[in-house]
């Protein structure tokens, strides 16, 4: 996984996301999860191809049991866009990239 993407946590998701200046999408996710494994290679290019303008973060839902539950995350992948703090868009599930460009361009507009 390249840099562009941060890993955040229950320790410091407040800071990186609630609180960033750009939009963020978070991808919540565990390392024995095969959709989860399957979209990796996707989201890691949402991330090269809006550098500057969204930020991405992974958070492991294993690791970091207590923001899953604040954002009701029952299933993973779960991919929420979150802007100003508040969630714009929340997709479940390995979905094609151009489902994640929609959501990305609906909240950056």
């Amino acid at each position: 996984m390249t840099n562009i993407i941060m890993q955040v946590g229950d320790d410091n998701f407040e800071a990186e996301v609630i609180r960033s200046d750009l939009p963020v999408l978070i991808d919540f996710w565990a390392p024995w999860c095969g959709p989860c494994k399957f979209i990796a290679p996707v989201i890691e290019e949402l991330a090269r191809d809006y550098a500057g303008r969204l930020k991405v973060a992974k958070l492991n839902v294993d690791e970091n049991p207590m923001t899953p539950t604040q954002y009701a995350v029952r299933g993973i992948p779960n991919l929420i866009i979150l802007k100003q703090g508040q969630v714009k868009e929340q997709i479940v599930g390995a979905v094609p990239k151009a489902r994640l460009v929609e959501a990305i361009e609906r909240v950056l507009v």
